[in-house]
């Protein structure tokens, strides 16, 4: 296991390698380039941090805590406040425990987000990890508006060798959950992953979609714990945190997966979500391979942005 997260670590490194030359480069002529901390100082670092991606909310709270630890701590020179930054940065995605309550418990999983973000990959590659860990998997094709999605999710659950139901391209999504619910309920699943549609620009349409399906999971599976996961591509950056807001008016959405953070110079997004959002990124993707989708840990990631040598 160590083996696997030291090559995820490697890959989060490598992926978040625009992200890094887009800040870390900044900040280190930052530190390097000022003889005091003074406003331009501060100005300059709020620059890179927001080029970053990182948004201008978080940004502001991260230079905020970093003038109060100046301040109590009397640090005279820009070269001492790098850790005190990378520190601040981390506080400010600390959300408490991440939780991954629904893989100890008998669970629904929803997951949604917009045609192109990788969601169907990121429900195949959660499938063959739960798999893996012992879990019965069934998955519900319910995003049946996208020609091919099924097929794809059918390849995918061959791959990763779990049950999907399935109907055919253009029925109703409900319908497709409420088979669902009877095959995992009569095969003692652990999880059911539902793959959902994200039409955001029929909003209206989606509400009442997704409300559908809520009612029949709560008539038909009221025992299961739920989960609600949004899938955002990491390279779109602010436009990933706007997706999120709306998801978040059309479900109750805990927590994120992103994805496509191989060669995204857009990185400080995770950042950004955590903290502005108050959702926490559940699982990060950054490539092809099934275990290239790994849960999130955000003091992992905020070293892989600054490239700081795990200890």
């Amino acid at each position: 296991m160590e083996e696997k997260k030291k090559g995820f670590f490697g890959r989060l490194v490598e992926g978040l390698n625009k992200t890094r030359d887009n800040i870390v480069s900044g900040m280190d002529s930052i530190f390097s380039g000022f003889s005091a901390i003074d406003e331009d100082f501060y100005e300059e670092l709020e620059e890179t941090l927001i080029m970053g991606d990182l948004g201008i909310q978080t940004t502001m709270s991260i230079i905020e805590n970093l003038r109060t630890k100046v301040k109590e701590q009397h640090i005279k020179e820009p070269a001492a406040c790098k850790q005190l930054l990378i520190d601040s940065i981390k506080e400010q995605m600390n959300l408490g425990e991440n939780a991954y309550e629904f893989e100890n418990r008998t669970s629904v999983v929803l997951v949604i987000g917009v045609n192109g973000v990788g969601k169907t990959t990121s429900v195949g590659k959660l499938a063959g990890q739960l798999k893996d860990q012992g879990k019965k998997v069934v998955l519900a094709a319910a995003d049946t508006f996208r020609a091919a999605a099924i097929e794809q999710l059918t390849e995918w659950a061959n791959r990763a060798g779990v049950e999907i139901i399935a109907q055919q391209e253009g029925s109703d999504p409900a319908a497709v959950i409420y088979d669902a619910v009877a095959a995992a309920k009569s095969r003692h699943a652990d999880v059911l992953i539902c793959d959902t549609a994200g039409r955001l620009h029929n909003k209206k349409n989606l509400m009442e979609e997704l409300k559908k399906i809520n009612r029949i999971i709560d008539k038909e599976y009221p025992d299961a714990y739920r989960e609600t996961l949004v899938v955002l591509d990491g390279t779109t950056g602010q436009n990933a945190m706007a997706q999120a807001k709306q998801f978040m008016e059309v479900a109750d959405i805990t927590g994120i997966i992103l994805t496509k953070l191989d060669g995204t110079a857009k990185g400080g997004i995770a950042v950004a979500i955590q903290s502005e959002l108050g959702l926490p990124v559940k699982y990060v993707g950054v490539g092809e391979q099934i275990d290239d989708l790994q849960k999130f840990d955000s003091e992992d990631y905020v070293n892989a942005l600054f490239d700081v040598k795990k200890s």
